[in-house]
């Protein structure tokens, strides 16, 4: 059975727990707190509200641009490349369109393999956390016998061209 969100923190059971230990269900009771984050972070008074991380505060605070992106997605349609300005325009133009639109500084797939890995063997709660929104699943792991006859079948194909 697949839950919709995991539970996070005591304020999402609502009265459940309440009413729990109100009716003697010690087996719902043990279910419940079972389900909280393990994590001390995540428990309701040390949320920070409406302000957001202190990179965020920090940024309003001093007025400063967004970061620039470390990691960038290969599928992603966003991608900046200035590589064609510093053929056209030279090193001060590619200067120019680097200060205005930088690009990441490593352009790969969304998710290395290492951490899929890892992915895999974390609970739900910590892998929503790191997927985010944007990705809501994990992509599978091609198996290995299917990465090898990829990889022969691209072999073969340069040795007919």
């Amino acid at each position: 059975m697949q839950i919709a969100s995991p539970l996070i923190n005591e304020l999402q059971c609502g009265e459940r727990l309440n009413h729990a230990i109100e009716h003697g269900r010690r087996g719902e009771f043990a279910l419940l707190l079972a389900m909280l984050s393990q994590d001390a972070r995540d428990m309701a008074q040390f949320t920070l509200g409406e302000e957001g991380t202190v990179d965020a505060k920090l940024r309003r605070q001093f007025e400063l641009p967004p970061a620039q992106t470390l990691v960038a997605d290969v599928a992603d349609d966003s991608l900046v490349n200035n590589g064609g300005e510093f053929h056209e325009l030279g090193l001060r133009g590619f200067a120019l369109q680097q200060a205005l639109k930088p690009e990441a500084l490593v352009t790969r797939g969304p998710i290395s393999v290492t951490m899929l890995d890892a992915l895999n063997n974390t609970d739900p709660l910590c892998k929503s956390r790191y997927l985010e929104p944007q990705h809501p699943a994990l992509p599978e792991i091609p198996h290995f016998n299917d990465r090898l006859s990829g990889q022969l079948a691209l072999a073969q194909r340069m040795a007919q061209a």
